[in-house]
């Protein structure tokens, strides 16, 4: 079903937005996103905005709402897209069905913040020498403002810092991230053609693979650390 044509203001509503504002909004904490994913997304069902009489997508609040769940979930728990769009039809026919390996959508929707600088800070308990130290170690990215991740990734350093483990020490891994990116990369290569919807295809596959090399590292430094308890 076609969605149904948008003005440029509701009544009573908040005004609809364009693929450019969607992208002001978002591309701080998603820094991948492009016109092309948000089309992407679209074409797989996963959001309906609606269309103004020239054609042109118009997303509401609540669009930019599931949008970000999407993202969230792709990031942080490395779901492919046919699983969340599974999750989210369920919750839209009024079901509460568990997410493999995620928090639910619901939850994303109720708790997903994005914090400013002092708040990322204060909501870590971090200092403002420790968040440069980690943005300078390419720990996290020097943006204006940070979602959940940023946060979880600071309260670990906070954690890390109280036991002698700074920023720097972990350059490494940053270089090691690096280079299992590189992995990947390599191995979408063949399936990354010029069409936009085939390049959307590769990032989720690229991220379906991240997960399993996330897996494997975290089972090689348990492994690893096994020695500790001999």
């Amino acid at each position: 079903m076609a969605a149904p044509a948008a003005s440029t203001r509701a009544s009573g509503q908040a005004p609809l937005l364009g693929i450019g504002q969607v992208l002001a909004r978002l591309q701080p904490e998603f820094p991948d996103l492009t016109p092309s994913k948000l089309r992407f997304l679209e074409e797989q069902r996963l959001v309906s905005p609606a269309r103004t009489a020239a054609g042109y997508r118009k997303f509401s609040t609540a669009d930019v709402e599931r949008i970000t769940v999407v993202l969230s979930m792709q990031r942080d728990h490395y779901l492919p897209l046919k699983v969340i769009r599974t999750h989210l039809e369920a919750v839209d026919a009024g079901e509460t069905p568990a997410l493999p390996g995620a928090t639910s959508a619901a939850a994303f929707l109720a708790g997903a913040r994005r914090y400013r600088r002092d708040e990322l800070i204060a909501e870590a308990g971090a200092t403002a020498a420790l968040l440069d130290d980690a943005v300078s170690a390419s720990l996290l990215p020097a943006a204006e403002y940070h979602g959940d991740e940023a946060l979880g990734v600071l309260r670990s350093l906070v954690a890390l810092r109280a036991v002698g483990i700074e920023p720097r020490h972990l350059r490494g891994v940053r270089a090691a991230a690096e280079r299992e990116a590189a992995l990947v990369e390599r191995a979408i290569a063949p399936s990354r053609r010029a069409d936009a919807a085939d390049k959307a295809r590769a990032a989720e596959r690229g991220l379906e693979l991240a997960g399993h090399l996330e897996a494997v590292h975290a089972s090689v430094v348990r492994a690893s650390l096994g020695r500790l308890a001999r």
